[in-house]
């Protein structure tokens, strides 16, 4: 057998083979399987008050077995009709606590047989946590009490999870609104049991332009629309803690149930007809209505159409209220936005988006409370007084921030930050929230100052810090700068303002993130919460360092090397293959695309989205390396998209090649999705590689007309850019050996599996050395073990035969 297989890799690139291979499954080389085969560390979650730490366990890959499961695919959705949840969902296998104070963690008690848990929801007063138990049949509904670490099952009828977690909690702790299965449901239709009355038709409105980008899984026929609109149908019930129910709400296609930050008003949306063929469901109808808990109609606050057709654009947005929600600082209000200029980014208006508020039981009209210069992008609630508004525009990639006093109608608004969205150097850091009387996350406001935590990005590396914001002077004061030389720091709450308490993680490149508590007041007051281990000591030792270089136009790059452990960086006598994984970004100015978040102290976390792994067969590593696509002013970026692309690969190339380490004849390069269509383009467009692993690409972009990725012209506006950018349509100039990887079941908007398929068999009609590989049931991002072993041992041997 091995003879066999050994045969079939020295021929599975010749031009004479026209027959598939019939290979089973294979694992990798024992330096790769040995990072393969680990435990994945808990998932963390605490409560507000930081007393507890709940421990969430989950195996390291899913199996085949598991993504064989039954599925439909519905409006976006992937559903097991069986189970009633996202066939997507990965699941928690164990359950522990622990008091933060304490050292032993306590494995919660009664959990299911093989538990198979998601959708884990705190209760309010933080004394209970609700989950949900996929089992052989059904979505359970659990509870586990907090204090005593002990799990139960409160309900015997099986929960509706097909669009989203079906649970919702009342304020008073003692009882949940839970999305149910109705008893009557009618049985799922077999497409292949459906003979069809008639063809399918649809219909465009004469004279309206819309721009609908390429989504998978949509609605087909009108079997899809009645199995969808039975798998969305639930009933509403409301079940204490005993497991007691009562009937809430009669049968609907409930999309979303948000309780009022007091409690006594539920606001409820639902899914309407009519449905689409060419939109998701989130695109659907809906229909949002305020009820009182005891289900009384208060009332309808929102009607929603169908929105098939939408002006062209990412600022681009439909007409009506849009993101509705309760405010967090009072008792019942609800905001929304609505557009100014009928959502269409090419009108020429002096405000984009307008904010209203509205007060339960919403007898008086809403409230204007600011108008917005550009489009709405989220808003922070404080108090009375304080709120701060965010708002965008793409095109310029401009982020604005501003001071808002809630308490009156004014369109003066303060900017406190005035920034490019792509500039990290000048991030200010996200404003801390806290808890307020409604258990609802607010700005923290100590003493009339607000409060940032930042990543702290700079020319120098990462400087994590905390400062804070004067309401009075809109100036900042730095409280403190993360000054770790070895290790990298993550700020991420302040616990207590007077003492100086704030949670953080710390890592190295070869210590595993762990939290802590720090005192920013004295220096080295630390306190270890979590103490979880390195599961990949077999790299410890490698080389990494952060190297910066330049492109021939002085835009300035980085990529992250990694060397063989035992490499001689001094002598450098050995000249190495390397292997270039990279993901290229639009710019709109060289400052932004030359500026770094790549830190050497991130901890080495080999997966199989990146090249780390073949550091142990004696390749170095640039991983995460700069691949900017720049358009200044009125050129966009995709204007010069192949002679960036080749130039960020050639500087790449030329900055390890002066260090030294390589043999610039032996460079491999690699991606996946959009890192898979530069993959293809630099293979076709240069010599500077020797061969390519493209993943899960795109490579026709004629396939996605009305825009990809971040270009927003639609194919007849630009057909230039569509065609140039198109490995497909240069298929003839490709002659390095590339291996061509897709998920059998992708669910990416644009990059369906016959984008592979297609690209594949104009290579091999055209003689190229191309390999092409499927991997079964897998979607965009790849899970299963036996698939993700086998991907690797292909790209073990493309790699050994072409580049070693």
């Amino acid at each position: 057998m091995k003879l066999f297989y050994a045969s079939l890799i020295g021929l599975f690139l010749s031009n004479s083979m026209l027959a598939q291979e019939n290979i089973t499954y294979q694992k990798p080389s024992k330096e790769i399987l040995a990072l393969t085969e680990f435990d994945r560390a808990p998932s963390v979650s605490m409560d507000s008050k930081k007393q507890y730490l709940l421990l969430s366990y989950r195996n390291t890959y899913k199996t085949l077995e598991e993504l064989n499961d039954e599925e439909m695919k519905l409006a976006g959705l992937r559903i097991n009709p069986i189970t009633n949840i996202s066939s997507t969902v990965t699941y928690i296998n164990n359950l522990k606590l622990r008091k933060i104070k304490d050292t032993d963690d306590i494995q919660v008690k009664g959990l299911p047989t093989n538990p198979r848990i998601t959708n884990l929801s705190w209760s309010p007063d933080e004394s209970k946590i609700a989950f949900t138990h996929t089992a052989t049949n059904g979505v359970e509904l659990w509870l586990m009490d907090v204090g005593t670490a002990t799990a139960k099952k409160i309900s015997n009828n099986y929960l509706n999870a097909n669009i989203g977690n079906p649970i919702s909690w009342f304020k008073d702790s003692k009882e949940l609104l839970v999305r149910m299965l109705p008893e009557d449901r009618p049985a799922l239709i077999n497409p292949k049991d459906n003979i069809p009355l008639g063809p399918i038709i649809s219909t465009a409105v004469e004279g309206t332009v819309s721009q609908n980008r390429t989504y998978q899984d949509l609605l087909k026929n009108k079997t899809d629309e009645i199995n969808f609109e039975n798998l969305t149908t639930s009933e509403l019930y409301r079940i204490d803690l005993n497991g007691n129910k009562t009937l809430f709400k009669k049968s609907d296609m409930y999309v979303g149930e948000s309780f009022s930050p007091d409690g006594n008003y539920l606001l409820i949306t639902t899914l309407e007809r009519p449905f689409s063929y060419i939109v998701p469901l989130s695109r659907f109808p809906m229909k949002s209505i305020v009820y009182t808990t005891t289900g009384k109609e208060v009332k309808n606050v929102n009607d929603v159409p169908l929105n098939e057709i939408i002006p062209k654009g990412f600022m681009a947005v439909r007409e009506g209220k849009r993101n509705m929600a309760w405010r967090a600082d009072e008792a019942a209000t609800l905001y929304y936005v609505t557009a100014l200029d009928h959502g269409d980014p090419a009108e020429i208006v002096s405000f984009r988006d307008e904010l209203f508020t509205w007060k339960a039981p919403f007898e008086q009209a809403p409230t204007s409370l600011v108008k917005i210069p550009q489009r709405y992008n989220r808003i922070i609630w404080g108090d009375q007084k304080t709120a701060v508004l965010y708002d965008h525009w793409y095109d310029t990639r401009n982020l604005k921030t501003y001071l808002l006093d809630p308490s009156k109608a004014s369109n003066n608004i303060t900017v406190v930050f005035d920034r490019n969205s792509q500039d990290l150097y000048s991030d200010p850091g996200n404003f801390e929230t806290v808890k307020n009387n409604f258990d609802r996350y607010v700005l923290a406001k100590e003493n009339n100052h607000l409060f940032l935590i930042g990543e702290g990005h700079t020319p120098q590396g990462q400087k994590p810090f905390i400062e804070e914001l004067s309401l009075k002077t809109l100036k900042t004061k730095r409280l403190y700068t993360s000054d770790l030389k070895d290790k990298k720091e993550t700020i991420f709450s302040i616990e207590d303002f007077k003492k100086g308490k704030v949670l953080v993680s710390l890592e190295s490149s070869s210590d595993y993130p762990n939290y802590f508590f720090r005192n920013i007041h004295k220096k080295n007051d630390i306190q270890a919460i979590t103490h979880f281990k390195n599961p990949f000591e077999s790299i410890k030792n490698v080389y990494k360092e952060v190297i910066k270089y330049t492109r021939e136009d002085g835009v300035e790059l980085s990529g992250t090397l990694y060397l063989p452990e035992n490499y001689d960086r001094n002598a450098k006598k050995e000249k190495l293959p390397l292997l270039i994984w990279a993901y290229p970004t639009e710019y709109k100015d060289k400052n932004s695309a030359g500026q770094t978040s790549s830190n050497p102290n991130e901890f080495t976390f080999p997966y199989y989205g990146s090249f780390v792994y073949w550091v142990t067969k004696g390749y170095a590593i640039l991983d995460h390396a700069s691949f900017p696509i720049i358009g200044e002013g009125t050129e966009e970026p995709n204007d010069t998209y192949i002679k960036q692309l080749v130039a960020n690969g050639k500087a790449a190339i030329d900055a390890v090649d002066n260090l030294g380490y390589i043999d610039r004849k032996k460079v491999g390069v690699g991606g996946h999705s959009y890192g898979a269509f530069m993959t293809a383009n630099l293979l076709t467009h240069s010599d500077l590689f020797a061969v390519g692993i493209a993943r899960s690409g795109a490579y026709n972009r004629t396939l996605t007309p009305f825009g990809f990725q971040r270009e927003q012209r639609n194919y007849w506006e630009a057909p230039e850019v569509y065609n140039s950018m198109s490995p497909f349509m240069t298929a003839d100039k490709m002659k390095t050996p590339m291996l061509l990887v897709h998920g059998e079941a992708d669910n990416n908007p644009g990059t369906f599996t016959l984008q592979t398929e297609r690209y594949f068999q104009a290579l091999k009609g055209l003689g190229a050395p191309v390999r092409m590989v499927i991997l079964p049931k897998e979607s965009h991002s790849y899970v299963a073990k036996e698939n993700i072993l086998h991907l690797l041992w292909e790209q073990d041997q493309f790699l050994e035969k072409y580049l070693k």
